[in-house]
């Protein structure tokens, strides 16, 4: 006998949630074969078998919770060999009826995945299928959205899909549908005419010719709200299917045959109802609890400054088509805002830390996330070890995060950790903003739209493109001084760029 306890669960870490079972008891397992998943407030962890042989029991199931030590369940070993024997024990009595023993044998369960540290839920989308549908093995059948991130689920075998309400709130582990894996591989080849018939009806659900002829809901919502036709969008996904990206890059495509309809509004207001209720999504409904959150946790307060940025731009000026031949990227102004707060936050490391109850916890590290706008809302993908990049590098991570985020390709990981946030508003014509702090950081960063301004340099007065800076910092943990000290530091590291590439 062998038992399964609870490993460890991490520094600060007491307790952790049963989120799943993989085994049930009699079952046979292999040693190091994953048994449970475990949930805890920072991470999930899976726990394996100690030996080969049998579950023989469950002690604590799904939904318990438990603390490092505690005895899960309990391995027969060396009893492997039974349940293959038990196995074979139905198929000898049921000699008369071979045949309808195997459809009969499976409805395999559809759970919800485990969703990300931190994700302790999410809200079941669209699905493409409906109850009674054939499905194939890996084919998707719904998007789970979390607050963070949208995660897909696959078919887990061939067979009917039978499913639950959508828009319903579920957790990791939790059973979401299932598949009844019968023997009839061949039903939905018999039944495909039937779907071919179908596009008329169903719009923008099917591809005709693609080698994967389902949409993701992601596409669907964005062939649905653009009138797009599937069938014109060029289709770049790993198996001949159409992605978000493709889907979204249709748009552009689709303007200008748009435009003349457009040009003409006769009533805009003749069809729209006065008012219109709609359900935050929930990376919207978490937007906004965390930040307001933020504002009635910490002390928050903001510095500005000005940044004259003549010689930045003109540094980009001189070097950005050698820059962009030699690296294959831009050069933007991302990367010396990002070299600028690398160097102030080595010299103000308070801005660089964050209040774990009566502690301060001062990171030597610089993962700096980059607010970006989605279509789905404001997300902040992290770029790792910027301190060890150049500006190559950064325009590089930048650029890809950015692309993820767009197209909803985000992972859990690229979304945590950082440690100091830069937000940019100037994108958008922002002259000036007072940035919500992106808890539990301490400091965010906020740029604004390049002005020509008439400034006074040396008694005369020159018109320079000028920026507005705004620090947003917890007061809790960094005083004003270094507020403004570390603001400055940023001004003078752009005002004279050579200072940052040399380190000085």
């Amino acid at each position: 006998m062998a038992d399964i306890l609870t490993p460890a669960l991490g520094e600060s870490v007491s307790e952790a949630t049963i989120a799943k079972w993989t085994k049930k008891v009699g079952d046979a397992v292999k040693k190091d074969e994953v048994l449970v998943e475990l949930e805890t407030d920072k991470v999930s962890l899976e726990v394996v078998s100690p030996a080969d042989g049998t579950l023989s029991d469950i002690k604590a199931g799904e939904g318990d919770t438990v603390v490092p030590n505690t005895v899960l369940g309990v391995v027969s070993e060396g009893a492997s060999a039974a349940p293959a024997k038990a196995a074979a024990a139905p198929k000898a009595e049921a000699k008369s009826a071979p045949a309808a023993a195997a459809p009969a044998a499976a409805a395999i369960d559809i759970t919800v995945p485990v969703m990300g540290e931190s994700v302790a839920e999410g809200s079941i989308g669209k699905w493409v299928k409906k109850s009674g549908d054939q499905v194939k093995k890996d084919e998707l059948l719904v998007e789970i959205e979390t607050d963070k991130v949208a995660v897909e689920v696959s078919a887990p075998a061939d067979g009917v899909l039978t499913i639950a309400d959508e828009g319903a709130t579920v957790t990791p582990g939790q059973k979401i549908g299932s598949v009844a894996a019968s023997g009839a591989a061949s039903a939905p080849a018999a039944a495909a005419p039937a779907p071919a018939a179908a596009p008329a009806n169903t719009g923008s659900a099917q591809v005709s010719g693609a080698k994967n002829e389902t949409l993701s809901p992601a596409v669907q919502r964005v062939v649905g709200e653009n009138n797009l036709d599937p069938k014109a969008i060029a289709a770049t996904g790993p198996k001949g299917n159409i992605t978000k990206a493709d889907a979204i890059a249709a748009i552009g495509a689709a303007a200008p045959v748009a435009a003349p309809a457009a040009a003409a509004p006769a009533a805009p207001r003749a069809d729209q109802p006065r008012e219109e209720r709609v359900k935050m999504t929930r990376l919207r409904q978490t937007i906004a609890r965390r930040l307001k959150e933020s504002q009635n946790t910490a002390a928050q307060l903001t510095t500005f400054n000005e940044v004259d940025m003549t010689n930045v731009m003109a540094l980009r000026a001189q070097y950005k088509d050698v820059f962009e031949k030699r690296h294959g990227v831009k050069l933007g102004f991302m990367s010396f805002f990002t070299k600028a707060v690398v160097a102030a936050l080595h010299e103000i490391p308070a801005v660089n830390a964050e209040i774990d109850g009566t502690d301060i916890i001062y990171k030597n590290h610089y993962d700096i996330g980059v607010a970006v706008g989605t279509d789905k809302g404001l997300v902040v993908p992290v770029l790792r070890d910027a301190d060890t990049l150049s500006l190559a590098g950064i325009e590089k991570g930048i650029g890809a995060l950015g692309k993820a985020a767009r197209d909803g390709a985000l992972t859990m990981d690229q979304m945590q950790g950082g440690t100091f946030t830069i937000t940019n508003g100037g994108t958008y014509g922002s002259l000036m903003s007072t940035p919500i702090l992106n808890a539990p950081q301490s400091g965010i960063l906020g740029m604004h739209n390049i002005v020509q301004r008439p400034m006074a340099i040396n008694g005369e007065v020159k018109i320079r493109p000028m920026m507005y800076l705004a620090l947003s910092y917890d007061h809790r943990i960094v005083d004003g001084k270094e507020a403004v000290t570390f603001l400055v530091r940023v001004k003078e590291l752009l005002e004279d760029p050579q200072r940052a590439l040399l380190d000085l």
